[in-house]
């Protein structure tokens, strides 16, 4: 089987397509440039498709490779027949390959190894035969120095034919069946942990009871976190009763004494060697698919927040509130460059609203500010109020954004390299301001888990969250496009093809170098090739650039391309883009080259209507109740505006500009079966709720969403 066949046999996606995308994969291509600019050579696949024949690739390998490895082992203890050799070359199922080399794997000492020391694996050849009725008569011929009688013996061709039935192929695939559809996961309460306090949180898991089937993904990470901190005990089981009967069924075809050692014999194995495998083995499978949905969940969420509409180059003055240690400002210009930081007291204890206010007013005036972002943490609506009341000369608009992240941005080495001679305190107001003009520009800097979109990302496999993340992203930069002047070297690090040294590269070139003038400039940039600039180039625009191509995202392939449709129509190309009428006039099939086919001349003359068009829409301002100002005010009843600020598999979080967020649990998101909460909210959407439930003690408050 070759690697085409396998990914086949899981995509809907014809051997063209999958070759030709395997073929740019091995040529270090990525996934955003195959998306976007070959597409002819692939099919038009989508960069999920793609994706997903790279990870499909990889397992291929990662199987080719195991298979290599357990023929080795098995030729090395002489045991590698050509019918084992043939079934595992012919196997391309993990599980079934491993099961093939169970019998061969290298492990401790077993009670069937020392059976078999004593000489007693032909007695129980004889058993398993089921032909004989005076197994006392034959197990009395295998007494010696070792075995002392003949229940000695009868034990240990017992031992050895439980380790047989424990690596029958057979048995073992439909035992997994049976635990995979059977299942049921429990947890009781650690009685020594019940009454303290942290474990309250998992209350609901103290005595709980669920077909492992059917567990949703939260609940069992949640159940795992619980048991890993010591709260809770989890178990695993089937109806041993119906699992003893089918493995009865499968082994034994008498009726007679023999039969009646083998039962003995599989009651040991099941409980001794089956059992605990198969129960392990069914809930790391449910574990890593309840990993795989939370991921999913967290880089949806990752996804819809760094495509947050940005407000754009304006000059911003960014609050982080608070009330005791007051209010950190900043003032930043269009670039988002630091202008000026200081501290206000309008809150108690100290009170100083009326300074407080001279010093807003004074600074938005000498700073030309144009916009005010609020940190939505502590003191967050006090201090919107606060700005509000405050007389400008001109309309401010006022935005409260969330700060999740910004801590831990501030004292991050990206953030001491930016800020130098700041303290954390300024560098939080800056990401807050910052986040507002371009999130993903400024997230991007941050731990993506440290966002706070997501579910027990703590919990989860932390390579492949990972890796899912930074996919995440660079779909995400590469979306849109980034200036190559102003980029940072976070953002410049997700760009195709670059990488987080090349950007320093990157960066140190144009802070000795001044601004780059074109894209071929980036090919002077040390150590990035040929093949790194064709991956990067596109995805990167220059601003007021002397060639206008360099501002979309028109290959640079394609510019002599460009320069000959122009030529066609007796105009220059400053004169084509974004000229509608004129680009109507293009015959895309008259332009096909052996380099560039259909789709990709469709998608250049897209470009060119609208060049470097961001597909990210327009930041609003929201206004929040403004008699709602602590989880106090919140009533039974109450319809409010709110922000999605979260979401989970069971439902969604609003921010009603209170400390506390709501829940909308998936069942109140609308009016019959929703199965995924995406396919109802979206992060960062305006909604209006009704306030179901309010739990002040434990600061929860249930909501349903009104349209």
């Amino acid at each position: 089987m070759t690697s085409t066949t396998f990914i086949q046999q899981h995509l809907n996606i014809s051997d063209n397509s999958i070759t030709a995308t395997i073929k740019l994969l091995s040529e270090d291509c990525t996934i955003p440039f195959i998306s976007r600019y070959r597409k002819d050579a692939t099919g038009n696949l989508d960069e999920t498709q793609i994706e997903q024949i790279s990870k499909l690739n990889r397992q291929f390998e990662e199987i080719i490779k195991r298979k290599e490895t357990i023929l080795k082992s098995a030729e090395e203890q002489n045991s590698l027949t050509e019918d084992l050799k043939q079934r595992i070359e012919n196997s391309f199922n993990l599980q079934e390959i491993e099961d093939l080399y169970l019998p061969f794997k290298k492990r401790k000492k077993t009670k069937a190894d020392t059976a078999k020391e004593k000489g007693l694996e032909p007695l129980a050849k004889i058993i398993m035969s089921q032909r004989s009725d005076d197994l006392q008569f034959l197990a009395s011929k295998y007494i010696n120095q070792n075995v002392n009688s003949e229940e000695d013996a009868l034990q240990g061709a017992r031992d050895i034919i439980a380790e047989w039935i424990n690596e029958n192929m057979y048995v073992r695939k439909n035992l997994r069946r049976l635990f995979q559809r059977k299942a049921v996961i429990s947890s009781k309460v650690v009685k020594t942990k019940k009454d303290d306090e942290a474990a309250q949180k998992f209350s609901q898991y103290f005595d709980w009871e669920e077909n492992l089937s059917r567990i949703p993904s939260h609940r069992l990470l949640a159940m795992r976190r619980a048991e890993a901190e010591g709260f809770v005990k989890t178990n695993i089981v089937i109806e041993k009763a119906e699992a003893i009967d089918f493995i009865e069924k499968a082994i034994i075809k008498s009726n007679n004494e023999c039969s009646g050692q083998i039962t003995i014999a599989i009651k040991d194995a099941y409980k001794r060697l089956l059992e605990p495998a198969i129960s392990n083995e069914t809930l790391q499978e449910a574990k890593e698919k309840a990993d795989k949905k939370a991921i999913e969940i967290f880089s949806e969420n990752l996804r819809q927040l760094l495509l947050a509409p940005p407000l754009g180059e304006k000059r911003i003055l960014a609050i982080d509130p608070g009330f005791k240690s007051g209010c950190k400002v900043v003032c930043l210009d269009e670039k988002g460059d630091l202008l000026h930081n200081e501290n206000i007291y309008p809150h108690a204890p100290q009170n100083e609203s009326g300074m407080a206010m001279k010093k807003i007013r004074s600074m938005v005036n000498a700073y030309n500010i144009q916009v005010i972002s609020i940190g939505n943490g502590t003191a967050s609506r006090e201090t919107e109020f606060f700005i509000k009341k405050i007389a400008f000369d001109k309309p401010i608009q006022v935005f409260v954004v969330s700060e999740a992240g910004a801590s831990v941005y501030s004292a991050s080495k990206i953030a001491r390299d930016e800020f130098p001679s700041y303290d954390v305190t300024v560098r939080g107001a800056v990401s807050i301001g910052r986040r507002l003009s371009d999130p993903l520009a400024e997230l991007v800097k941050i731990d993506a888990k440290s966002i706070g979109v997501g579910q027990y990302q703590h919990d989860v496999d932390q390579t492949l969250l990972k890796n899912e993340l930074d996919s995440t992203v660079m779909k995400c930069v590469n979306s849109v496009g980034i200036n190559l002047n102003t980029a940072s070297k976070s953002l410049l690090s997700y760009v195709s093809g670059i990488g987080e040294k090349m950007a320093e590269n990157i960066v140190n070139y144009r802070s000795e170098n001044g601004a780059f003038i074109d894209r071929k400039q980036l090919k002077k940039v040390p150590r990035l090739g040929e093949k790194a600039y064709q991956q990067a180039a596109a995805f990167v625009r220059i601003h007021n650039a002397k060639n206008p191509l360099d501002n979309s995202a028109v290959h640079p392939e394609a510019y002599k391309l460009v320069e000959k449709m122009a030529k066609d129509l007796g105009i220059k190309i400053t004169d084509l883009i974004a000229n509608k009428e004129k680009i109507s006039l293009i015959k895309p099939e008259k332009y096909v080259t052996n380099d560039i086919g259909i789709l990709g001349i469709k998608d250049i003359l897209k470009e060119l209507e609208k060049p470097g068009l961001d597909p990210r829409k327009a930041a609003k301002v929201f206004e929040f109740d403004p008699n709602v100002k602590s989880i106090k005010d919140v009533k039974i009843g109450m319809i409010l505006p709110g922000i999605v600020n979260n979401i989970t598999a069971f439902g969604c979080f609003v921010d009603l500009g209170i400390k506390e967020s709501g829940l909308v649990h998936i069942s109140q998101l609308k009016d019959g079966f929703v199965s995924d909460v995406n396919e109802v909210v979206k992060l960062h959407q305006h909604v209006q709720v009704k306030v179901t439930e309010v739990d002040e003690a434990r600061k929860r408050i249930q909501l349903t969403m009104v349209f």
